[in-house]
């Protein structure tokens, strides 16, 4: 037996969410960001100024930000001074004060920065701002804010944003929040938007290529389309059901939680799969075939601006409030239009899932399989038990009910099935048990 060294524990850094332990930050919460950045698509060459307005949340000395590696600081200030020491590694902007900040204080830090920009590399492939064949897309879940701009990047970490962004003149830039201003000015042109809206970092994006802008729907919230000109023909036809999309979750589960609209934006480019943003989806080429062939991922993504977007997991564990709730909406969207029915694809996936490995916990999938389609299918047949239990006339008042009462909030699994009690005439907490906390896919018929 060896000796254990005293205190060895004192050494571990603290960990804000064990999924992600090197991302987030101690000592203060960002309200607002406000970015002004210069990107030359043609040579990949990102330049950009960060002002984080902020407030400490204990006395400081020293703090950090999540910065990528493959960008380089050149000057920090913060409320106008000069710190004692700043250094960028282990993807962190790191910075000594001069004196300490007290608790409660306000606090601004300005920073410069640039490079070439490039993806994160994780657990689930590269995160963050990528090059396209002619432009460049921005996909940040879980952890790829920072690989453009210096951060808090952590979900619970919500905060408006202002962001400039200056390009060659013959693309389209987008980024989240309402268009201010477009100004064009020897071969370059500068956008700025803002999101009023707190928002996560990761679901802040930028969008540059050779797009142009449409106008889908007017009444309600008003849904926008980003692509290129050979798509529109295909796009208009595979999107085509958005606005009847739109309408049927306005009814089932609240208004639409942003006032700058919603704008799908497609690129030239392939994508293996979708992203989601605050107010923004993004989809590939390859998601316009022409055949409608997509739907349903359209439904899953327009969803999230309820389930992932407005209301966000406070950490990742809880990520099935997020996947599970947007994978049912395309289930409740079959059922609308009159093709399989909620009961048949949680039936079907069902079948599917009992035949799977029975080693995921829907509350805490782990950081591997966070994403894995049993977290998705198995939170939409959890959602779809608790339909049958409560029936639909509460589940709908749930689903409502959560939407509004968590706007633009962080969550965890407590507080959904927290709310849920009141609808519920028996306890559901056998049900619970059952479908989020053990790893065994229970029988569909069980709990009706």
């Amino acid at each position: 037996m060896t000796a254990r060294r005293r205190g060895g524990k004192k050494n571990t850094p603290p960990v804000i969410d064990p999924y992600l332990p090197t991302t987030g930050n101690f000592g203060y919460r960002v309200s607002r960001y406000e970015l002004e950045l210069e990107y030359k698509v043609t040579i990949n060459r990102l330049a950009g100024a960060a002002t984080i307005t902020a407030v400490t949340l204990a006395e400081l000395k020293a703090f950090t930000l999540d910065l990528s590696g493959a960008l380089s600081v050149s000057k920090v200030a913060v409320n106008g001074k000069r710190p004692a020491h700043f250094r960028t590694g282990e993807g962190k902007l790191h910075v000594t004060l001069v004196d300490k900040l007290p608790a409660g204080a306000a606090m601004t830090i300005a920073v410069r920065y640039g490079g070439t920009p490039r993806p994160i590399r994780s657990h689930w492939g590269e995160v963050g701002l990528e090059e396209l064949t002619d432009g460049v897309l921005v996909a940040g879940q879980p952890n790829g804010a920072s690989s453009w701009f210096p951060c808090d990047d952590h979900p619970s970490a919500k905060a408006s944003f202002r962001i400039q962004i200056t390009t060659e003149s013959s693309y389209f830039a987008i980024a989240n929040g309402k268009l201010l201003s477009r100004r064009a000015r020897a071969g370059m042109t500068t956008w700025i938007y803002e999101q009023a809206e707190p928002t996560s970092t990761y679901l802040v994006t930028l969008q540059i290529g050779m797009y142009a802008r449409h106008r889908m729907a007017k009444n309600g919230a008003e849904i926008f389309a980003v692509l290129p000109a050979r798509l529109r023909r295909t796009f208009d036809h595979d999107f085509g059901r958005q606005q009847q999309m739109m309408k049927l979750f306005v009814k089932l589960f609240g208004p639409y939680p942003l006032a700058t609209g919603y704008t799908v934006v497609v690129t030239d480019d392939d994508l293996e799969i979708p992203l989601e943003a605050q107010g923004i989806s993004i989809f590939g080429a390859n998601h316009c075939d022409g055949q409608r062939g997509s739907e349903r991922l359209i439904a899953h993504e327009l969803a999230h601006q309820w389930f992932g977007n407005s209301v966000t997991a406070q950490r990742w564990r809880h990520i099935w409030l997020h996947e599970g709730f947007a994978c049912y909406a395309e289930w409740l969207w079959s059922e609308h239009c009159g093709e399989r029915s909620a009961d048949e694809l949680a039936r079907y996936y069902h079948q599917r899932l009992v035949a799977s490995p029975q080693n995921l916990v829907l509350a805490d999938p782990g950081p591997r399989d966070m994403f894995d389609d049993r977290v998705y299918k198995r939170g939409a047949i959890t959602l779809h038990v608790l339909r049958k239990r409560i029936g639909d006339t509460d589940f709908f008042a749930l689903l409502k009910e959560w939407t509004t009462r968590y706007r633009h909030a962080s969550v965890v699994t407590d507080d959904f099935t927290g709310l849920a009690a009141h609808y519920a005439d028996d306890p559901l907490r056998p049900l619970w048990a059952a479908w989020l906390y053990s790893p065994e896919v229970p029988a569909l018929d069980a709990w009706e």
